[in-house]
């Protein structure tokens, strides 16, 4: 108030110096918050103006929205709540020193590849023209973490980012990506330390799983603004992220860039809305195929081995069990006539040991070992649940006892054990043994063990997306300089399916159509709204008034703290006053639907068992309420619901007290004549009376209902699938190895070999004998044939040679012409991602063509980038730049 310029303004909001930093104007609540925006924004210039001060920031709001214009550098958004000083602060710094991305060079050290370095400078050039959201798709092992790194690390130099939350979906994935900030830039102060449990705020870089955050910012205590962070990495960014953690992106509103795996054809569209991609088009994509087929190749290749059994196949039943087991059987006390069950039943609802047992026996014959050749490389074995992965833990540990319970360990999210620097996940990951990690669920993504030469899918998937996140925990190389001696080569790695997972996505090639499961509590509003409205259908007005009466005890019951029911408070003042509810129209029952029912996901804190039940039990009344309009209609779903209804009501135990106290009405529940007779006053009673006893249902008649057999079982198919990116042809492969046993068979017996192998010249004539006896021990190991099977046009014949010996290492034409391009962007990484695209283009056409001429650069295919090719793309001293490397190449 002491200054005339603020007389008009709703709200002034002060720095350290008593200047003017930020003007907020507040409208009604029942109007529109943007009706604000123009008089913020002169309020703003008028106090830059008469006070002689930066200009400030802009806010507007209504009491429920509430607008953030940062004036002059990017158009307003929507955010949460108001910034702190310190924010403030942040945002002066960042506004008065940021510098232009497209000069800002990337750090090579961090992320150099080519792929890596268009990803980071999409998303820089996307940033400098104001965009705030951002989708990465890159393969597994492509280095999406590495790639974020130095992201984070040009945005940083460049003054455009200072607080960093990179979110994760697994305790596991937290520890990883510490570890890599930590290796990168180490210099940056990182949350959290080992052990740490309160959030600090004075970190750099932040590294949280998803529910620890949303625990940090729906907490009561909560003192984290929703402008603490200027950058947000949404890892594994997919659709259950999108359902179940969206509030947390909502709350900090930053810039946003999620990274994901899953195949472009396959993200779905929630994803894409949520990053913002047009038509369905990811700001950068880098696939498995384009790694796999690089030249050299990024990530390694697969083989696939199909494995089932006669039970998988025919099942198990008197047809297929032996006569001795099916007297053995009978010696038991069994029936083999109660034996019957197909394949698919397998691990489900019967168990058997025989079948477990020939599934090892054929993993530790057909996988690919270590360089001794007798125990497995590193392998994962996915199963379908925890007692099935303890089961081939036990089934290891039998067969193969010279190992002491050391070769196969099951590792899964519930056990304490797995965590820690020497936690079971730190064995399988940095030690020998174990060699082979039994799961469920918990290594099907995310895992780095680049030593993994052994997949196992010992169950069926059906989500093409988790079928590959699966493949990929296979597919990252060796790293040179980190060899360790259980895995000193890898060269592909070999998948056994032992359940036709491969076939069947050749048959449905983007697997069974994901169910997006809506949250209980949301099924439960949805009942009893559905339940309201077939009461409003049949004119039932005490149904309608006291179902309405509920409903609004259980919006009273919504967290307050929430941010998606802060953001939803205009609606939510909608329906407070009793008038709203005096009498319930269609359009209202379509509000509640749309706008009121998927707020019920943010609800937490309750009896979800006790929540279950009464859902079950309203849409019985609701059905009941049809039944007896129209019994042909509703008769067939009123039975199939009762049935789950009585269901549930027979595993209340009896032996608790205070359960045993609503014993006549369990027994009666469970008898025909009490459903003759009920009306919806009766459920009414049913719900308040036994929902509160049913946390205390006894589920171990259903866990006992699994049958556990142990019949011999045998191989019915066992045969290599050919699947995936498309692979080098055998017989050069074979034709190398050939030739690489015999170099290595003679060297003990050819002196001019011998001579090689000690790094000593050898004559000319030496040469001619040594490439004679080579033709004569086969005719085809010719210098011609060597450079076409090696790919190098130029070696002469000695150099193969000196190469199969280790004594040199001949690059090929594509390798040389791959590394002279890597390294010609990677001292060029202000390049925009079109002249990147230029150079992907040179690079294919001089492997292709082996040789580029000067007037190619202006004709197709690079004028599809550019009409005028080159010319159009680069100016003058860096076309000199191509033009020397492309004389190079082709000397």
């Amino acid at each position: 108030a002491a200054y005339n310029s603020f007389e008009k303004s709703d709200y002034v909001l002060l720095g350290q110096n008593g200047k003017p930093v930020a003007v907020v104007e507040a409208k009604k609540s029942t109007k529109d918050a943007e009706l604000g925006r123009e008089q913020a924004k002169q309020y703003c210039y008028n106090i830059k103006q008469q006070e002689n001060v930066p200009l400030p920031f802009c806010f507007y709001t209504n009491g429920h929205d509430i607008f953030f214009w940062d004036l002059e550098n990017a158009p307003p958004r929507k955010v949460i709540g108001f910034p702190t000083l310190d924010d403030i602060e942040r945002y002066q710094f960042i506004r008065n020193n940021k510098k232009k991305l497209t000069h800002e060079l990337i750090n090579v050290d961090i992320a150099g590849r080519d792929y890596q370095i268009k990803a980071i400078r999409s998303v820089l050039e996307g940033i400098d023209k104001n965009e705030r959201d951002f989708l990465l798709v890159m393969a597994t092992g492509t280095g999406k973490t590495r790639t974020c790194i130095a992201l984070v690390d040009a945005l940083m130099r460049a003054n455009r980012v200072e607080k960093v939350l990179f979110l994760v979906d697994r305790i596991a994935l937290r520890e990883q990506a510490l570890d890599a900030f930590k290796e990168h830039l180490p210099d940056e102060p990182r949350w959290p330390h080992v052990g740490e449990k309160l959030i600090s705020k004075s970190r750099r870089i932040y590294v949280s799983t998803y529910p620890t955050m949303l625990n940090i910012i729906t907490n009561q205590k909560n003192t984290l603004s929703p402008h603490f962070f200027d950058l947000v990495v949404i890892d594994e960014s997919h659709r259950s992220i999108y359902n179940t953690y969206k509030e947390v992106l909502d709350y900090f509103k930053a810039i946003n860039v999620g990274l994901t795996a899953t195949p472009v054809n396959l993200v779905d569209r929630s994803t894409f809305s949520l990053f913002e991609c047009k038509d369905g088009v990811p700001s950068f994509a880098y696939t498995y195929e384009q790694a796999v087929n690089n030249i050299p190749p990024y990530l390694s290749d697969f083989r696939v081995m199909k494995i089932q059994t006669k039970f998988q196949i025919e099942g198990i039943s008197k047809r297929t069990v032996s006569l001795e087991e099916q007297k053995q059987l009978i010696l038991d006390g069994k029936e083999i006539e109660d034996i019957s069950f197909e394949g698919k039943d397998l691990e489900k609802i019967v168990t058997n040991a025989g079948t477990n047992t020939l599934i090892v026996k054929e993993f530790m014959e057909e996988c690919i070992k270590d360089s001794n050749g007798v125990i497995p490389g590193k392998t994962i074995f996915f199963c379908s649940s925890i007692d099935h992965a303890r089961r081939l833990e036990q089934t290891f540990d039998t067969l193969y006892p010279e190992y002491c319970g050391n070769l196969a360990k099951v590792i899964v999210s519930d056990d304490p054990r797995v965590y820690g620097k020497s936690g079971l996940l730190a064995q399988f990951t940095n030690k020998d043994m174990p060699r082979i990690a039994i799961s469920v669920d918990m290594l099907d993504t995310g895992i780095d063990v680049r030593e993994l030469v052994n997949l196992v899918f010992a169950k069926p998937v059906y989500s093409y997306t988790k079928f590959w996140q699966m493949i990929g925990r296979g597919t990252r190389l060796l790293e040179p300089k980190k060899i360790k001696p259980w895995c000193t080569k890898k060269d592909d790695f070999l998948i056994i399916d032992c359940w036709d997972n491969f076939e069947y996505f050749k048959v449905e090639p983007k697997g069974k159509e994901s169910n997006s499961t809506l949250a209980l509590p949301i099924r439960y509003i949805a009942a009893r709204i559905n339940k309201i409205a077939k009461a409003i259908e049949l004119n039932q007005v005490n149904i309608i008034q006291k179902e309405s009466q509920t409903l609004r005890h259980n919006i009273a019951e919504l967290p307050s703290d929430s941010i998606a029911i802060r953001e939803a408070s205009a609606n939510l003042e909608k329906i407070e006053s009793d008038e709203y509810w005096q009498v319930i129209t269609n359009d209202k029952i379509e509000f509640l639907r749309n706008e009121i029912q998927p707020l019920f996901k943010t609800l937490s804190n309750t009896d979800f068992k006790a929540m279950r039940f009464n859902k079950d039990v309203l849409e019985l009344s609701t059905v009941l309420m049809g039944k007896n309009a129209d019994i042909k209609q509703d008769a067939e779903k009123y039975h199939v619901l009762l049935e789950g209804v009585i269901e549930q009501i027979k595993l209340l135990p009896l032996s608790i007290d205070f359960v045993a106290e609503h014993k006549e009405l369990i027994e009666q529940s469970q008898r025909s004549k009490y459903w003759q007779i009920c009306t919806d006053v009766t459920l009414d009673v049913l719900m308040v009376k036994l929902s509160p006893l049913m946390k205390h249902k006894d589920n171990s008649n259903e866990a006992s209902q699994t049958v556990h057999l142990n019949f011999k079982d045998e191989v019915r198919t066992k045969e290599m699938v050919e699947f995936g990116p498309e692979n080098e042809s055998i017989h050069i492969d074979q034709y190398k190895e050939m030739v690489e046993k015999l170099i290595t068979e003679l060297t003990d017996s050819n002196p001019v070999l011998q001579k090689m192998q000690a790094n000593k010249v050898i004559s000319e004539v030496e040469a001619d004998q040594l490439a004679e006896c080579l033709h004569n021990e086969h005719p085809h190991i010719t210098e011609d044939l060597l450079r076409r099977v090696y790919k190098n046009r130029k070696a002469k014949f000695v150099q193969f040679i000196r190469h199969i010996l280790g004594l040199e290492t001949l690059s090929s034409f594509p390798e040389t012409v791959s590394k002279a391009f890597e390294q010609f962007i990677a001292e060029h990484t202000n390049l925009t991602t079109r002249q990147l695209e230029f150079l992907s283009l040179l690079k294919s056409f001089i492997i292709d063509q082996q040789k580029v001429e000067k007037r190619d650069l202006i004709q197709a295919p690079f004028t599809v980038i550019h009409p005028q090719g080159i010319r159009g793309i680069f100016d003058k001293e860096v076309i000199n730049e191509i033009l020397l490397l492309t004389e190079k190449l082709a000397a």
